[in-house]
C-alpha cells in the first residue's frame, strides 16, 4: 500500500517510515508534484491536521494522511501550540523557538509541557483521526543532538534523557508521533 503523506519534512518521513511495516510505503508530497505550501490556519492541532489532508485528497485525489504536532506548555497556558513550528518567527528556525521558550519560562517554576500530535487519515473517502500525547518538562537548558525541533529541551516523564539523547527506536515507541502512528498502523492493518 501507498500513501501520501502530506509533508516534505524529510526528518518527519523518515521517522514515520522507520515505524511503519514494509508493505506501507510513504510517498512525499514532492513525489506527487506537490510544491506549495500547504495552508494551516487552523486553530487548533486537529484542524491543521484535517486541513493538510483534505487539501491534497481534494486537489491531487490521493488517500493521504497528514499530521500536525504541537508543544503545549502549562506555565504558558498552552503555548506554544499550534505555532509551536514558528514560534519565534516565520523563519521556523528550531533554535530560535527552543531560546524564545527557554527565556520565557526563566522565572517559571512549573516546566510541565506534552508534545500533541494528530494525525488525519483520508483513506476510501472517510477521514480517521489519531492522537499521541507525550508528557514531560522543558529542561534548563539544550542537551542532546538526535532528533529535531525542540527534541533538545524535552525531558519526557520516567526519563532522564531529552528527546534529543534518546535512540530512534527508543524515541519512536514513547513519543507523541510513535503513539499517533501506532495507532494509524494499527488501524492500516485492520483495514487490509
Amino acid at each position: 500500500m501507498q500513501l501520501v503523506f502530506a509533508s516534505n519534512n524529510k526528518n518527519k518521513i523518515q521517522e514515520l517510515q522507520s515505524m511503519l511495516p514494509e508493505t506501507i510505503t510513504i510517498v512525499s508530497l514532492e513525489s506527487i508534484g506537490c510544491f506549495e505550501d500547504i495552508p494551516e490556519t487552523a486553530d487548533t492541532i486537529e484542524g491543521n491536521a484535517i486541513q493538510k489532508a483534505n487539501y491534497v485528497t481534494e486537489k491531487f485525489g490521493y488517500d493521504c494522511f497528514a499530521d500536525d504536532t504541537g508543544l503545549e506548555v502549562d506555565a504558558l497556558n498552552g503555548e506554544p501550540g499550534v505555532f509551536s513550528a514558528r514560534y519565534a518567527g516565520e523563519q521556523r528556525n528550531a533554535d530560535d523557538n527552543m531560546n524564545k521558550l527557554l527565556v520565557a519560562l526563566l522565572d517559571k517554576n512549573n516546566r510541565k509541557a506534552q508534545f500533541k500530535t494528530v494525525i488525519a487519515l483520508n483513506l476510501n473517502g472517510k477521514q480517521h483521526l489519531f492522537t499521541g500525547i507525550a508528557k514531560g518538562e522543558i529542561t534548563l537548558e539544550k542537551i542532546g543532538n538526535q532528533g529535531f525541533g525542540y527534541d533538545p529541551i524535552f525531558q519526557p516523564e520516567g526519563f532522564p534523557e531529552t528527546f534529543a539523547q534518546l535512540s530512534l527506536d527508543i524515541k519512536n515507541k514513547i513519543s507523541h508521533r510513535g503513539k499517533a502512528t501506532q495507532q494509524l498502523i494499527t488501524f492500516l492493518k485492520e483495514t487490509k
